[in-house]
């Protein structure tokens, strides 16, 4: 597959042209990348008004997706508040969304005013399961214009994509996904990535489970005509200064993707299969089902999270995530599964740890999220916050999933939950700017 945008980019490096135009490096090289760092200059494109370039190379993605495809050099925060801006303009006022959201929805919902109810899961936080009756029951209840959810969700649960299509069609209602981290499932033995599965929007990550440079995104849509607003809906929420160097990459991913990736892929896949195997026979605990996803329910082999990452940073291996509970690695088909397997299986097991997560409540809605947002605020320690109202997101990331939401009254399960995940300070609405 031809790569448009690094070609023009490779080609206009080698001219010799005197770079009158941003950026201030100039091409030349203090950091090693410069001279393939331009701008909308002649011939190269813009990315939100494509015609060019990066439209051919968004059309050669979109061949490989089966969907119109579009670019993001902000990740996939900048695809989701599109994807939400793009259903309020179909009338979406109410969303139904899984209560493991990651924060850019809430931010992107406050910025749109859209009303959000929630499904709740029943385990970790970060985990929200979410079946086809439960989900009939919350439509037939709180009547949304639209459904969202995160699946593959951080700690590696894949839900029913299509199970839950079936019951938003059934409603006539949108169905968005945040994929971020499932871009790889398009190109399974059989795809299980959402558009193909019947969602109407969905949001992938190439930084994160394909080797693209760090923001690097897609936006899917499988409606041609939402599709035609697009460009203008990312414009919204994106820079005017978008990165040359992550457009190369994204370019680049296409021909990668021609590549064998497909094969490769999925005999790496069948040793990911049998790593875990052998990890379980190890006597450790698994969770979550998404094939290029490894967590370790930590406790259950004697340690914490944070002490297993610990462990493995001190073995030259860094994870993606770790709290109390778990640790959390992302495979790539170019991670080393031998060095990891050695690291882990060197770590003698111990007694179970019989500590648990306080469960999560479902706090009470006193504002609306964009009310929460907009008002005045102060930062005051966890211990004094029971009774206040949530003003900012209290949460880091990653994960960037929160535990309240702006506008809820915290009560005394939420700060046991905010000091069991170790956050000490929290930003709620000062005291008299309610009336």
């Amino acid at each position: 597959m031809n790569t448009p945008i690094f070609d023009f980019v490779n080609k206009y490096k080698s001219s010799g042209t005197k770079r009158l135009h941003m950026p201030g490096h100039k091409g030349v090289s203090l950091l090693g990348c410069e001279e393939y760092d331009i701008t909308e200059i002649n011939g190269a494109d813009s990315l939100y008004e494509a015609q060019g370039i990066i439209k051919e190379s968004e059309e050669n993605a979109s061949s490989l997706f089966g969907c119109p495809t579009f670019y993001s050099t902000e990740g996939s925060s900048q695809c989701i508040r599109a994807m939400l801006f793009l259903a309020s303009q179909k009338g979406v006022k109410k969303v139904l969304a899984g209560r493991n959201a990651h924060k850019t929805f809430i931010t992107a919902c406050s910025l749109l005013d859209l009303e959000v109810s929630w499904i709740y899961g029943n385990s970790s936080y970060l985990s929200c399961n979410i079946d086809k009756n439960s989900l009939e029951q919350a439509i037939k209840e709180e009547k949304p214009d639209a459904v969202y959810i995160t699946s593959p969700d951080y700690l590696g649960n894949i839900s029913d994509i299509k199970a839950i299509s079936e019951v938003c069609k059934n409603y006539n209602i949108l169905f968005l996904v945040d994929n971020a981290h499932g871009a790889y499932l398009k190109f399974l033995e059989s795809s299980m990535h959402p558009i193909d599965l019947g969602a109407d929007m969905c949001c992938d990550s190439a930084h994160k489970t394909l080797p693209c440079l760090t923001g690097g995104a897609y936006l899917h849509i499988k409606d041609e005509d939402i599709a035609k607003g697009a460009k203008n809906a990312l414009s919204v929420f994106g820079s005017t200064s978008p990165s040359y160097l992550i457009l190369q990459s994204l370019d680049l991913i296409n021909r990668f993707i021609c590549e064998d990736f497909k094969t490769n892929l999925e005999a790496f896949i069948l040793k990911v299969e049998n790593f875990k195997k052998t990890l379980r026979g190890a006597g450790y605990s698994l969770y979550g089902d998404e094939p290029m996803k490894l967590t370790i329910c930590a406790k259950a082999y004697g340690y914490t999270g944070y002490e297993f990452a610990k462990i493995l940073r001190e073995n030259k291996i860094e994870c993606e995530f770790s709290d109390p509970d778990f640790a959390v690695f992302m495979l790539s088909i170019n991670t080393d599964l031998d060095f990891l397997k050695n690291a882990l299986l060197n770590i003698p097991q111990k007694e179970p740890l019989p500590v648990f997560p306080p469960r999560l409540s479902k706090p009470e809605r006193i504002l609306s999220i964009r009310d929460a947002v907009m008002c005045d605020y102060e930062e005051i320690p966890i211990e004094k916050a029971e009774g206040r109202i949530l003003a900012g997101l209290s949460v880091g990331c990653p994960p960037a999933v929160p535990i309240a939401v702006c506008g809820e009254k915290i009560d005394n399960n939420i700060t046991k939950c905010f000091k069991y995940y170790g956050i000490n300070k929290c930003t709620v609405i000062k005291r008299g700017c309610l009336k």
